[in-house]
């Protein structure tokens, strides 16, 4: 019996190959193979399957899975008999099978063994080994097996299999058969354009078979994609090889260390001194470039230079052409493009500035826009890549960049000055007079460029950079955003296929989404799904939707999002400047605890500082494009930057995050009791923190609108995690929303947060905390009309209280009981819990909880039919809020008294009372209220005639219970409606009286 993991997931035996079943039986069947004959722990199997996300359910699937492999891999065995192959015990599985009776890992061992061959000089040897292994390979490693461990494990294949197949051309290239591996090493390089080895290995074989122009042209290709994708140069090994190639050097470890052969007919081969390329000798009329610096392979004739060379004929009027090529498959940007054209071709706009985050597409724009204005420039085009942001390579330096122009513009090497004011000038002077086009590629910013900003008239110059360059008034900034969603999925199409993202336009939009439509991300991912024929787009667009993952995928060969991010990050992080300090640090804890917008407030409780040190962090981040400026001082951080963020770990993140929540948690309750100071708030631990700057309800009313969606979102991260004190503060802050989720109707934000609070209290043992977190738990499935299960967690609620000896939180929960009753329409019960409520409340002497039970006795005995008895208590609480400036219970007895007034027949009374509920209600924004008073008020519209402003009113009322959806007051609402249409259109009907 054989176990084929390299390819799709089946079982070999005497019988034939089999498919070992549906995918996650498959799943399960890979992680025993990669561990046999060693046992895999069930935990450990459902962890594979499912990760962090297991279904309850997780451990009786997996009995599933292995009872159908025991029949897939043992299929003659008795029902009674005992399972030989794969067996259970110890708290999970063990398949008994000989390792290498399993693809992988035999293909891994010969892998190894061939390393070890290669070690010792054994190539032939090795080179068998690695046709045995790469003979064992049938497809793509697990074929579409789900799961987290399938995933990690078909990437470790994916890369030995590459891995194999590099040695493989190395030990062709060493056994003195390259050319048997330059078709294999063109087809890898196709797919891995990025992975330095294989174009070395191409470059030596080519090289060794007599073809070095060629592989010159291959270290050329791929100075421009390193250029052009990832803004580097070249690894060191590359370059080693290339020099070995231009000094025509023999290949090391070459079978007899021959020198490589010439092709028939070729020519020597001559280095020309500042040139990096090669030229074929003699040296007379036509001076042929092999470097990164020709123009597309064309010769380049006297009085021409190639990158960072002088003339090689000693002409007094060098024309440089130092462009790279275009990148190839370049979408979108019309807009830009078209702007940019204007300033640069038309009004001879001498600076322009393209700038962005990293990964949009910056020097890929400023190469489309060199090559197509070319024209406008005939005395040349300079280009460099100042390497401002290239990881582990020093920039260039002013100086450096100067001395490389002025040798291109056929100053001698010797005489190129060396102090930076004489080569500026210097500079200044070579280019009077000339029409040339000037690229300066990623600086690092204003400082780095600064010395080469004064082109004279007729030059013109673009710069690519991360941060804004505020150079000058003469300098024309064009930022870039995100690919709209149709050009990234162009990109897409270029890259992967036409037909693959035509089958799917949602997915690839949604791929795109997950992109950020960062061009960076967006290459990377079409690069992924040419790399895998066998993947749809749904396929790669699962695979980005893991946040926890995202960075990991974005990523291919050398080339990754997370690298291009981490480059700007560093700059700031190792500054000598305190605020670019300061805003490294300030992103790396918004990695910490995210809000879906930052604001100055927040980050200084995150930084710990005053807000004029977090608003400066914020402009800096913004300057270098690692946040996005809203409206009114408001900044917002993209999905991706988010996740690299939240892979830094600095260090004090605990105390900062504690420090934003105590500032979140002040805040809310400063706000909340602004709002209205007569609500009860939650008992929450005590939290020193310095609140928001409010003075005002209607301050108070707008900050918690403004930051709902921050609060709520660091809410649930607290209590999300596993650290208690952040977790209680989260606690804190869910309860210190309650009041404003409540009236402004925020039911989902507030179930979500105050379920997460009761499983918080509940971890910690903490009934008192629990006794609350029931009460606004129960209020939120009220809001959701879920009816039956509120009164679960009231009634947990009181029994909470009761054991507690909490007699105000017993007050409450039976309040509450009696509101329950009273939306069910149970009167009587109503009444029985709102007298209880009643007694207590009057004995510890709550005048909130007062005039709450009054009110729900006035509505039930209202319901019950009995309105002249709900005056008295009604009244009553009318009396005690007014006296007490108790906004919110004076709106809800106008409101109900109201009521009152049209069940006694006296609509005209009742008018006044709804007209006074509107404006309280409105005040503490209870948007219910508001609604339930609509629909009395238009009741006795309807009731006195008024009839055009009653249907005025119940459109109203039915567009704010739309918003609400509370089902039981829309059909409050439809059925009010109904009745005016109806009284309407009799009007309308009956003629007037005479």
């Amino acid at each position: 019996m054989r176990i084929l993991l390299l390819g799709p997931v089946g079982v070999r035996t005497a019988a034939g190959a089999f498919v070992a079943g549906p995918p996650r039986r498959q799943a399960v069947l890979v992680m025993l193979a990669a561990q046999a004959p060693h046992p895999v722990a069930m935990t450990a199997l459902i962890e594979g399957l499912w990760g962090a996300r297991a279904p309850r359910s997780a451990g009786q699937s997996v009995y599933t899975y292995v009872a159908g492999l025991r029949r897939v891999l043992e299929p003659v065995r008795g029902r009674r008999e005992p399972p030989s192959v794969l067996v259970g015990g110890a708290g999970g599985y063990q398949l008994r099978l000989d390792p290498h009776r399993v693809d992988s890992r035999e293909f891994t061992g010969l892998v190894d063994e061939a390393r070890r061959l290669g070690q010792h000089d054994d190539h032939p040897a090795a080179l068998s080994a690695l046709d045995r292994a790469l003979g064992l390979v049938r497809g793509d490693p697990l074929g579409g097996v789900p799961g987290p461990f399938a995933e990690a494990e078909r990437r470790r294949l994916q890369e030995l299999q590459l891995s194999a197949s590099e040695l493989r051309a190395d030990a062709l290239l060493k056994t003195g058969r390259a050319d048997a591996a330059i078709d294999s090493l063109n087809g890898l390089l196709a797919h891995h354009p990025l992975r330095e080895r294989l174009r070395e290995l191409l470059m030596l074989s080519l090289y060794q078979c007599g073809r070095p122009a060629e592989a010159l042209e291959v270290f050329a290709d791929g100075r421009r994609v390193l250029a052009d994708e990832l803004g580097v140069d070249p690894g060191t090994s590359l370059r080693h090889c290339h020099e070995l190639i231009l000094r025509g050097d023999p290949v090391p470890g070459v079978a007899g260390g021959s020198t490589p052969a010439k092709a028939p007919g070729q020519r020597g081969l001559a280095a020309t001194p500042d040139s990096g390329g090669l030229v074929e000798a003699p040296v007379g009329r036509e001076i042929a470039h092999e470097s990164a610096g020709s123009q597309g392979g064309r010769p380049v004739t006297a009085g021409e230079v190639g990158p960072d060379g002088a003339d090689p004929q000693g002409s007094r009027d060098p024309v440089p052409r130092q462009l790279p090529r275009a990148l190839i498959g370049f979408v979108g940007r019309a807009g830009e493009l078209a702007r940019l054209t204007e300033l640069v071709a038309e009004r001879g706009h001498p600076l322009v500035a393209i700038s962005g985050p990293p990964g949009i597409g910056k020097s890929a724009l400023a190469l489309k826009l060199a090559h197509a204005v070319t024209d406008r420039f005939p005395d040349g085009q300079l280009f460099v890549n100042l390497r401002g942001r290239t990881p582990g390579v020093p920039p260039l330096t002013p100086l450096e960049v100067l001395g490389r122009f002025l040798r291109a513009l056929g100053v001698p090497g010797s005489a190129v000055p060396v102090d930076l004011d004489e080569a500026a000038a210097e500079w200044r002077s070579r280019m009077h007079g000339r029409r040339v086009l000037v690229i300066l590629d990623d600086a690092a910013g204003l400082d780095h460029v600064r010395p080469l900003l004064s082109p004279p008239p007729g030059t013109a110059m673009i710069v690519t950079s991360r941060e804004t360059l505020a150079a000058s008034d003469d300098c024309a900034q064009v930022r870039l955003e995100g690919l709209l969603p149709a050009e990234a999925s162009a990109m897409l199409a270029t890259l992967a296929g036409a037909e693959r993202v035509a089958a799917d336009p949602a997915q690839a939009e949604r791929l795109a989404r997950l992109c950020d439509g960062l061009p960076l991300a967006l290459r990377i991912s079409g690069a992924r799904l040419a790399d895998h024929p066998s993947w749809s787009v749904a396929d790669l667009v699962t695979r980005l939707g893991d946040e926890r993952r995202r960075l990991h995928e974005l990523q291919i060969g050398d080339f990754a999002v997370r690298s291009a991010l981490m480059s700007s990050w560093s700059a700031l992080h190792d500054s000598p400047h305190r605020r670019d300090r300061a805003a490294a640090r300030l992103l790396s804890l918004l990695g910490e605890l995210h809000f879906p917008e930052i604001t100055v407030e927040f980050s200084a409780a995150l930084l710990g500082s005053d807000t004029a040190e977090a608003a400066a962090a914020l402009c800096r981040l913004a300057d270098a494009h690692l946040v996005e400026r809203g409206h009114a001082e408001r900044y917002h951080l993209h999905d991706l930057v988010r996740l690299f963020a939240a892979e830094l770990r600095p260090a004090g993140a605990q105390a900062a995050m504690v420090r934003a929540l105590a500032f979140c948690v002040a805040s809310a309750r400063h706000a909340s009791v602004l709002v209205d100071p007569h609500r009860v708030q939650p008992v929450i631990p005590p939290v020193e923190a310095e609140p928001a700057a409010l003075d005002s309800p209607r301050q108070g009313q707008e900050w918690l609108v403004a930051e709902s969606a921050n609060l709520v979102s660091a809410a649930k991260q607290a209590m999300s995690g596993q650290d208690d004190e952040i977790a209680r503060l989260g606690v804190a802050l869910a309860f210190s929303l309650m009041w404003f989720q409540s009236m402004a109707y925020h039911t989902i934000d507030m179930l979500e947060c105050n379920e997460l609070a009761l499983a918080v209290t509940r971890r910690l043992d903490d009934p008192a905390l629990a006794q609350q977190a029931h009460a606004y738990v129960a209020g939120a499935l009220w809001m959701a009309n879920r009816l039956g299960e509120s009164a679960g967690h009231h009634e947990a609620a009181l029994d909470l209280a009761r054991r507690l000896g909490d007699r105000f939180g017993e007050q409450r929960a039976l309040g509450n009981l009696a509101n329950l009753n009273l939306i069910s329409e149970r009167y009587s019960r109503t009444l029985t819990f709102a007298r209880a409520q009643l007694v207590i409340a009057r004995d510890i002497g709550t005048p909130v909880g007062i005039r709450y039970a009054q009110l729900m006795i006035g509505n039930a005995l209202l319901g019950l039919g009995r309105p002249e008895e709900a005056a008295e208590p009604l009244a009553e609480v009318l009396a005690g809020a007014m006296s007490d400036g108790d906004a919110y219970q004076e709106g809800m007895a106008h409101l109900v008294l109201g009521e009152t007034c049209l069940a006694l027949g006296r609509p005209e009374r009742s008018l006044s009372r709804f007209d006074h509920a509107a404006a309280l209600l409105g005040s503490v924004a209870n948007r219910i209220g508001e609604l339930r008073n609509m629909v009395g008020r238009t009741c006795a519209l309807r009731e006195l005639g008024r009839l055009e402003e009653a249907g005025e009113l119940a459109e109203r009322a039915a567009a704010l219970a739309a918003v609400l959806k509370n089902p039981r007051w829309e059909a409050r609402v439809r059925v009010e409606r109904h009745a005016v249409r109806e009284a309407l259109a009799v009007s309308r009907t009956v003629p007037p009286a005479r």
